[in-house]
């Protein structure tokens, strides 16, 4: 069975929950190949909201397998806080939810080094303070990480310990004078507890998925973050620190990327960031203001105000092929409603120069100026549409233009929050 993979192709946040909650009517596994607790998603069970940010979307389903592969990093008391709020909510969380032996494992020293890191004039990079970073360093660094799987050998998980805290002690002295010193034995006592409780969960999700494979079912891949935050092909330094973009699915998850064989990339209707780094279509004033509060762009989880700004062609095209998409789903086109003319950026001036490529390169971008293309707005609410026919002429256009520009057919256009509030175009 074909696996499908939904991609942000922005800065993250552009309502990809929304269709992998959709697409998971149809899979029996959905799965997380990246990141950690910093990836904010509203999911719906009824008449009820659940904000997670580490358990896949896909959990709200009994009949999907909910999985947590080893590409993400994981922090076991928000695993358990998410997994409790669900159960208190009458959500059923058993053997449908799955962690990867492999994942790695974000401990407070982790959120300390960031802490102190983010504290530094000189290095800010605006992340979410969730040890996240941190944690992957050891992975790649390999001497002081630690894996699920560790946290169920309680007399090795003390010994590892006991050689990892006092050096990271040290270097987080170095770091800051403000730095919390951590106790080997009290973190081992910690973490074995939340060991006890993960364990039903925790089994080799490599070897779970190629055998759902090998019997012939259907997997759904949620990507987090989003694309222009990937780690080798974002907006470097202002990035997450895993890959966002399908090609980690191989390693995140074990599952080579010749199985999956349709990719979905989720654009908004317009442009929005969370944190530092260049942004060349934000919106600084009444306006951007105004997107941001009828979009409610504010984080999930963190609450976070987000940067807002017009649709960036350049950089949705520059994802789009990064990513191998299939298709484009446009999604918060009703929050453009209202507005008299909307802009497109088609290109960029980079020092007195056109040009019509992306610079993914941060020191590149942050001199960018955009060059607009102006389409007429449209001032029908747009939240009752439920086909093609529904929209308004210009709001039509709108969607036509971006699918051009992008290169890639629009099959969804969401017009609200909830599931019916979806046109599907193709």
């Amino acid at each position: 069975m074909p696996a499908t993979c939904v991609v942000g192709l922005q800065w993250g946040d552009e309502a990809k929950g929304k269709i992998v909650d959709i697409l998971s009517d149809s899979h029996q596994f959905v799965v997380r190949f990246n990141g950690g607790a910093n990836a904010g998603h509203t999911v719906v069970w009824g008449d009820r909201k659940f904000a997670l940010s580490l358990l896949p979307t896909g959990v709200l389903k009994p009949h999907v397998t909910s999985v947590i592969g080893n590409g993400v990093v994981v922090f076991p008391p928000r695993f358990l806080e998410e997994v409790g709020k669900l159960r208190a909510g009458g959500v059923p969380v058993g053997g449908n939810l799955v962690v990867s032996d492999h994942a790695h494992v974000i401990l407070p020293y982790h959120m300390e080094e960031e802490r102190l890191a983010e504290a530094e004039s000189e290095g800010k990079i605006g992340t979410t303070g969730r040890g996240i970073g941190p944690c992957y360093q050891d992975k790649v660094g390999r001497r002081y990480a630690i894996r699920v799987g560790e946290l169920l050998h309680p007399n090795h998980l003390r010994e590892r310990l006991k050689q990892i805290v006092p050096i990271k002690n040290r270097l987080l002295k170095a770091i800051g004078d403000s730095a919390k010193s951590f106790d080997a034995d009290q973190l081992a006592d910690e973490y074995l507890g939340y060991a006890e409780q993960i364990k039903p969960h925790v089994t080799d999700t490599t070897r779970l998925l190629h055998d759902a494979l090998a019997a012939d079912k259907s997997i759904l891949f949620e990507a987090a973050q989003g694309s222009l935050l990937d780690v080798d092909h974002g907006t470097y330094p202002y990035v997450t620190s895993s890959s966002s973009l399908p090609s980690g699915i191989w390693g995140g998850s074990g599952v080579p990327s010749r199985c999956v064989t349709r990719i979905i990339g989720v654009i908004k209707a317009y442009t929005s960031r969370v944190g530092r780094g260049p942004c060349p279509t934000e919106l600084t004033d009444d306006l951007g203001e105004r997107i941001r509060t009828v979009g409610r762009e504010f984080g999930t989880v963190t609450g976070r105000p987000r940067r807002v700004g017009w649709l960036d062609a350049l950089t949705v095209k520059y994802t789009a092929a990064l990513a191998g998409v299939d298709e484009v789903t446009v999604m918060l086109l009703d929050v453009l409603s209202g507005i008299p003319e909307l802009k497109i950026c088609v290109a960029y001036e980079l020092d007195g120069q056109r040009i019509e490529h992306f610079p993914s390169d941060a020191y590149q971008l942050e001199r960018c100026k955009p060059i607009y293309e102006t389409l007429p707005g449209w001032t029908e609410d747009l939240t009752k549409c439920r086909k093609a026919t529904d929209l308004p002429a210009a709001a039509r256009r709108y969607v036509d233009r971006v699918g051009a520009l992008v290169g890639k057919p629009v099959s969804v256009v969401s017009v609200g929050p909830d599931r019916d509030q979806t046109i599907h175009l193709k």
